[in-house]
């Protein structure tokens, strides 16, 4: 198809990568955006792109493509949910068909400007810094002057280029319900308003931070997923204990959400099943923040701590109970509240 004939590259939205997370998301966009907006939608699982063009039906213009290379000639606009740094860097750098490589090569009329790429998945910082790199850095070799032109267009091209880092809180259930908060990193404002009037569509409009430079919003992230993750071993840890004392737990929960001990774990994603409906906990333990990611997370936090010179004291233990629990085939691949079953069954040593 030429390029003349499709959807203005204006009013196209692409999103890649099509998981746990960024499924809902990308329903709620679609949902969000009126029928003159086009979405673009791509994953390496073909049964998801089915099950989302079948969803959609009768929500506005969806078309598939295969790859970054695709998306980002037809979009000015590219949200990635990526499961970790490997598909960051494919998606993004690969030579071929990467986000990066092509929008720094393609040229006018066929590169409207302004560009934006957007990460929200959970990634390793150095990973975020990297892509920002690619999009910012000149290039490494000396400029010639019979280069010149060439280096002055290349600099015209980045300039057009804008890449952002936007990690989300409120796991599966916010994605689903469009509720999720984004800690965004970008450079400039005028890039964070253009990001946030899509973000608005699988957030809280008011829950969309500004948070710094790019690399800000994934170090706000990982930090709260540090407190997150421990907060979750230790409300469980409570709640557990009233639980080997034979206390009414719901009673408890309700004492701890108007006292000193309320947290998000208590008065939002409840560990102890029963206590809170439709929460994982009560489902058994299914559909939530899987165990295996608050542990990697929470690794995430200790090692920004280490790199910054930041003591912690907290973090070694709960990093040893998530292994152990998400080594126990009991508990692997459950919502990270887990840790409290895992507790509750298990004896003190």
């Amino acid at each position: 198809m030429a390029i003349e004939n499709m959807a203005d590259p204006a009013k196209t939205f692409a999103f890649i990568g099509l998981g746990v997370m960024g499924y809902p998301m990308a329903v709620n966009l679609r949902k969000g955006l009126s029928s003159e907006y086009t979405l673009l939608i791509c994953d390496v699982n073909k049964d998801a792109i089915a099950k989302f063009q079948k969803q959609m039906e009768g929500q506005g213009p969806i078309e598939v493509v295969e790859n970054g290379m695709e998306a980002v000639k037809r979009a000015n606009m590219v949200i990635t949910m990526l499961p970790n740094s490997s598909a960051v860097k494919t998606v993004y750098l690969d030579p071929q068909t990467g986000l990066i490589p092509t929008a720094l090569t393609l040229s006018n009329p066929t590169f409207p400007r302004h560009k934006i790429l957007m990460e929200c998945g959970t990634i390793e910082t150095a990973t975020i810094l990297a892509v920002a790199d690619a999009v910012n850095s000149s290039p490494t070799s000396p400029v010639s002057a019979t280069r010149k032109h060439e280096h002055d267009d290349w600099v015209r091209r980045s300039a057009e280029l804008t890449f952002v880092d936007a990690p989300v809180s409120g796991g599966p259930m916010g994605a689903e319900d469009g509720t999720l908060t984004f800690m965004v990193g970008a450079a400039e404002k005028e890039s964070f308003e253009k990001v946030k009037g899509a973000l608005k569509y699988m957030g809280k409009e008011d829950s969309v931070f500004h948070c710094g430079d790019v690399g800000s919003g994934t170090a706000f992230k990982i930090i709260n997923n540090y407190l997150s993750a421990i907060t979750s071993l230790a409300a469980s840890e409570a709640l557990n204990i009233g639980a080997k004392m034979g206390l009414d737990l719901k009673l408890l929960t309700d004492v701890i959400n108007v006292s000193g001990g309320q947290c998000w774990v208590t008065s939002k994603s409840n560990p102890v099943p029963g206590v809170q409906a439709n929460v994982p906990s009560s489902r058994g333990y299914e559909g939530g923040f899987r165990i295996e990611l608050c542990e990697k997370v929470l690794k995430m936090g200790s090692e920004l701590a280490r790199d910054v010179g930041a003591r912690t004291v907290l973090d070694g233990p709960a990093l040893e109970a998530f292994k152990e629990a998400r080594e126990d085939e009991r508990y692997k691949g459950k919502d990270a509240r887990v840790v409290y079953k895992w507790l509750n069954e298990s004896e003190r040593k």
